[in-house]
């Protein structure tokens, strides 16, 4: 959607953004430019189509049941939802990437987020990404926002001879999201964009920090700190499928 077309909520969102300049901008993806999780809906979707084989299946279902519990850490989720493609072919993930982005994400896309990257990006912003989602999910994502492989920080393991190894390189989730913008990027983050609690440490390091399509919690969190909080007008509640 161009500028111009946008309702003028959207419009004075975006020119807040701008007007402070950022050199580095960095965006979390699912909730901030997206509506639905992207992890886990492509998750649900690769086991309905059997991706991965089905001992894998079998034990990522009982395993994702045991996170929802409470019993399984976060950055530990997903990790192992990356780390079950191991002894696949990495093109084959991405093509399933692609397929799933398509029909499932791409629609539910913030029209004023993929604005606001590309506004920044033609101000000379460094525009990443960040996320806790797998790296073939985000790497299709970006696409659509014009941001290269390289400035992309996402929950990713090595990939060998084109084969998907269960070595892992990154979880960037909650305080690992920090760590990781330290390690590629630096502590000179002017503008970064969350919407969950495991934004928080990520959104702390910005001098301009936004809560984008928060949670409740992270709402709180946002308001008792003085962030900038704003609900993109296309934000609506999708939910996929039980694993």
């Amino acid at each position: 959607m161009p500028v111009s077309n946008m309702p003028e909520r959207a419009t004075q969102f975006l020119e807040s953004v701008l007007r402070v300049e950022p050199r580095v901008a960095v965006f979390d993806c699912d909730g901030t430019l997206w509506a639905l999780d992207a992890g886990e809906g492509f998750l649900t979707w690769e086991l309905e189509r059997g991706l991965v084989a089905p001992d894998v299946a079998r034990w990522v279902r009982a395993r994702y049941a045991d996170y929802k519990a409470g019993n399984v850490p976060e950055e530990v989720m997903c990790g192992e939802m990356v780390t079950i493609h191991a002894g696949l072919r990495d093109d084959v993930v991405e093509r399933a990437s692609e397929e799933f982005f398509v029909a499932h994400i791409e629609p539910s896309i913030f029209p004023e987020m993929r604005a606001l990257v590309a506004r920044l990006q033609e101000q000379g912003s460094a525009v990443w990404a960040v996320s806790s989602s797998n790296q073939w999910l985000i790497r299709v994502g970006m696409r659509r926002f014009g941001i290269p492989q390289q400035r992309i920080l996402a929950a990713e393991v090595a990939v060998k001879n084109g084969i998907v190894t269960d070595r892992l390189i990154r979880i960037p989730s909650g305080p690992g999201k920090a760590t990781a913008i330290r390690e590629k990027i630096g502590n000179s983050v002017d503008a970064a964009f969350g919407n969950t609690r495991w934004d928080a440490e990520m959104l702390q390091l910005a001098r301009h920090p936004f809560a984008i399509n928060p949670t409740t919690d992270f709402e709180q969190l946002a308001r008792d700190n003085k962030w900038t909080v704003y609900f993109p007008d296309t934000a609506r509640n999708l939910q996929f499928g039980n694993l």
